[in-house]
Parts: structure tokens; C-alpha cells; sequence
């Protein structure tokens, strides 16, 4: 991928290609032109706007990593429409507002910090899989993403936010942010659209995030009102910043928003696509189960387990694969630049999709395939370091990332230490768009290991 040739104009590929593309599929659509064009920057001409789509590891390194001259441009695709959601929250800004956010919050997920956490959260996602005792004994089908929304908001709420949210409360939260996510996707759509034309799912946005501001800003102002020492995220948020300052009570709320989101989304989707996972493919099932088993047995899981737990930790690396949450992550070129012997003019968006990288031929192996395998610890190291990218990259990387991969493992040993399941349908990989990938809803029967009559 040499940039050594002059620089030029990407090519473009049609309306007339682009758009029925788009509409029917777009997250496959993504996959094809990233086929189609070897990794080379093309463009895609959706009417109204024209994005530069970068799906080569190499190029998506230079961006991710230069937070100067490609940025997280608030009035632009998908930052415009989360910005109605976090206002000038961490995961939007730049600049001063986002380094000010970053300080405050960094120190609470360093490596050190979140390991010292682990024993708490598996007391708590115990807990919460306590209570599924009763109705797995009825055997009461229960909605999957339901399930783990309680379980992580739980775990989340205890350890990360000092529990002055309640479980309830969270689990709110949680299904207001899923209407969020999944009524934007007109907006994404429809990216030209002014906000004074009315699209399907503007009504649903706005009430779920006047519910949201309902239940945190009470919250926001007991604690600004009795600051405290706590080491939980509220409490770093409502305290002054490093210089001094008292952030207002918008940037508090726009950031703790931010970062429940940020805390609970990918657990809950990565986790979500388990149950269909382990019904298609029963071996997967079959090594999951005999780990769990052989590393944990009937016993609580520990922090201690998880090293051991290789195989667990090589399917989530996998579902992150196929489904990662964040599947659209857009810059905006701040000048003009030139990227893979393109010329990029200041102003113009570019597409950076890891659910796209991640699905091409060019850097995976039979890259449609769910093979754990793929990421063995024996395996060599990938050609790309920029091929897998989950989590996005650089600076802007997600700071929950660590915690993720803590806690995920501790919460599938604990259900698969206890139950067996039945998915209430047959197994659908198909990812349900929004701003974030979701699986399609399913309902899951969980019953009791000791219940033979059990498949998984």
C-alpha cells in the first residue's frame, strides 16, 4: 500500500450501485464495497453526500491514530445524531472538553484498578444470576437481552457507579439507550436530513432521552450538592476538574450518559449473540461447557479463573469479530489529506467500519465462518494490526475495553457453570441495525445443570 505514487482522485462508485446496495443491506453493503475494492479508499455516492469508505488496516491506522487532522465531527453522520443523546460528552468531542473528560475519567479503568474490581463484580453478577433460580426451576422463558441487561447493570451499577444507581434504574436506562440506538438508524439513513423534517422513530428518540434525563440528573444533583471522595464515576464527574473548574451540571450529565452507555452496551450486545451462537454451532457449545467445567466446576468464579478460561476468551474475540457493537465509526477530515495515494478534501467524511474490516476476504480466512480458532493463542500474530479493531483505535480507543474482557468471561462461566438453555426459535445471526449492532430478539429457557433432558 505505498504512497509513494501521486495522489488522486478515489474512484466512485454509482448511485445506481451505492443505493439499492444501502438500502437493502447496509451493513453488507459495507462488506461488498470493501470487497470489491481491494482495501483501496473509494467513495461512495449516496446522493446528497458523497463518504470516502477506508477499509485497509494500514489506512485505518494513520486515522485512528491522528486525532488532529480526522476527528469525531459533532455535525456530521453518526456524531451529530449521538450528540443529541451525550451532548459534548467524551465519546463526541475533541479538543480541550474531551481531554478535561479523559483525565477524570481514565485513572478509573486503568489495567490495576479494574483487575482490583473484578472480585467484586463476580459477587454481584452472582447475585443476579441467583435470582434466575426460580424461574429456570418453572422453566419461565425469559427475553435474552433482557437477561443480560440485568445481569451487567447490576455488576455496573455496584462496582463502577458506586451503586447510587439502582438496579432498576439501570436496567431503564438501558432499554431507553436501546430505543435511542435503534431509532437513529433513519437518521443515519437519511444523514442530509434536516431536524426540523420529521423521520420515523423522531418521537421514540426524544422521549427516551427526556426518560434518561429523568432518572440521572436527580442523581447528578444529590451528588453535586454532597460531594464526596467515592471512587466511583459519579462521584470523579461531580468533583472539580484537575484545573479547578466545576464542569456544569450538562457536561456531568452528557458524560455519565456517555459512559453508562459505554459500560453496558457492548457487554450486553457481544453477550446477547452467545445463546444463537451456541445453538448453530453445538461444538462450540460442547468446548465452552467442558471448560466452564473443568476450569471453574460448581464453584464461584474467581479472577483467578479467568487466565484459564482460553477458550471462552477465544469466542467472545470472535463474536467481537463478526458483531462489533461499534460497527460505524466516522471521521471528518479537518484539512486535506491524503490517504492510500487519494486525495481527501478538508470537510469530507470517511466511513471506518470495523463490522466491514473485519468481514474481508483480504485479511481473514473464510472471514463469514465463526471459528474461534482463528484466534488461538498458538496461532500467529495477524498480518494487520488494524484488521481487528472492536474497540476502535488510537487515543479515542474505548476506556471500558479492559473491563469488558474481565467481565464478559466471569458472567458467561457463571450462567454456563448453572445452566443449560433452549433458544425459543431457531438460531438468527442476522444483526438488527441501529447506531449500535444488536442481535434479533429471542427468548431463552435456562434450566438447571442437573436437568439431563437438557441440550444446549
Amino acid at each position: 500500500m505505498s504512497q509513494a505514487q501521486p495522489a488522486g482522485r478515489a474512484r466512485l462508485i454509482p448511485l445506481r450501485e451505492t443505493l439499492p446496495r444501502m438500502l437493502r443491506d447496509p451493513l453488507a453493503a459495507l462488506v461488498h464495497f470493501g470487497h470489491e475494492s481491494g482495501g483501496e479508499v473509494v467513495r461512495l455516492n449516496l446522493g446528497t453526500m458523497r463518504p470516502y469508505l477506508v477499509t485497509h488496516p494500514e489506512h485505518l491506522q494513520q486515522i485512528l491514530r491522528d486525532t488532529t487532522n480526522y476527528i469525531r465531527d459533532g455535525e456530521s453522520m453518526l456524531w451529530r445524531s449521538i450528540r443529541r443523546v451525550v451532548g459534548e460528552a467524551i465519546l463526541v468531542t475533541e479538543g480541550e472538553v474531551w481531554e478535561s473528560s479523559r483525565d477524570t475519567l481514565q485513572p478509573l479503568f486503568t489495567k490495576q484498578r479494574v483487575e482490583q474490581m473484578v472480585d467484586r463484580m463476580a459477587v454481584a453478577i452472582a447475585e443476579a444470576i441467583d435470582a434466575l433460580g426460580e424461574p429456570a426451576r418453572q422453566g419461565v422463558a425469559v427475553d435474552s437481552m433482557t437477561l443480560m441487561s440485568r445481569i451487567v447493570c447490576q455488576a455496573t451499577t455496584r462496582v463502577l457507579f458506586g451503586r447510587k444507581i439502582s438496579v432498576g434504574d439501570a436496567v431503564e436506562i438501558f432499554g431507553h439507550l436501546g430505543t435511542i440506538t435503534r431509532t437513529m438508524v433513519f437518521r443515519l439513513l437519511v444523514p442530509s436530513a434536516p431536524y426540523w423534517v420529521p423521520l420515523p422513530g423522531d418521537r421514540a428518540f426524544r422521549k427516551a432521552v427526556a426518560a434518561i434525563d429523568t432518572l440521572v440528573l436527580p442523581i447528578i444533583r444529590t451528588e453535586r450538592a454532597n460531594p464526596g471522595e467515592g471512587d466511583d464515576i459519579i462521584a470523579a464527574l461531580c468533583r472539580p476538574r484537575a484545573n479547578g473548574l466545576q464542569v456544569s451540571e450538562e457536561q456531568v450529565r452528557s458524560d455519565l450518559v456517555a459512559m453508562f452507555s459505554t459500560a453496558t452496551e457492548t457487554t450486553v450486545g457481544v453477550l446477547s449473540w452467545l445463546w444463537p451462537v451456541l445453538e448453530k454451532y453445538p461444538e462450540v457449545a460442547d468446548r465452552l461447557y467442558a471448560e466452564v467445567d473443568e476450569v471453574v466446576g460448581r464453584g464461584p468464579v474467581q479472577r483467578a479463573h479467568i487466565p484459564r478460561m482460553r477458550y471462552t476468551r477465544m469466542v467472545l474475540d470472535e463474536m467481537l469479530r463478526l458483531w462489533p457493537a461499534g460497527w460505524n465509526i466516522p471521521r471528518t477530515a479537518a484539512e486535506e489529506q491524503v490517504l492510500g495515494c487519494v486525495r481527501i478534501e478538508a470537510g469530507a467524511t470517511i466511513l471506518v467500519s470495523p463490522y466491514a474490516t473485519q468481514r474481508m476476504e483480504q485479511f481473514w480466512d473464510r472471514p463469514d465462518a465463526f471459528d474461534p480458532e482463528r484466534f488461538a493463542p498458538d496461532r500467529p500474530r495477524r498480518e494487520h494490526r488494524y484488521s481487528y479493531f472492536p474497540f476502535g483505535g488510537g487515543p479515542h480507543q474505548c476506556v471500558g475495553q479492559h473491563l469488558f474482557l474481565l467481565e464478559a468471561p466471569i458472567i458467561i462461566a457463571t450462567l454456563l457453570s448453572r445452566y443449560r438453555f433452549q433458544l425459543g426459535g431457531p438460531a438468527n445471526l442476522k444483526a438488527r441495525l441501529g447506531a449500535s449492532l444488536r442481535p434479533r430478539p429471542n427468548t431463552l429457557t435456562l434450566l438447571p445443570r442437573h436437568d439431563h433432558s437438557s441440550v444446549s
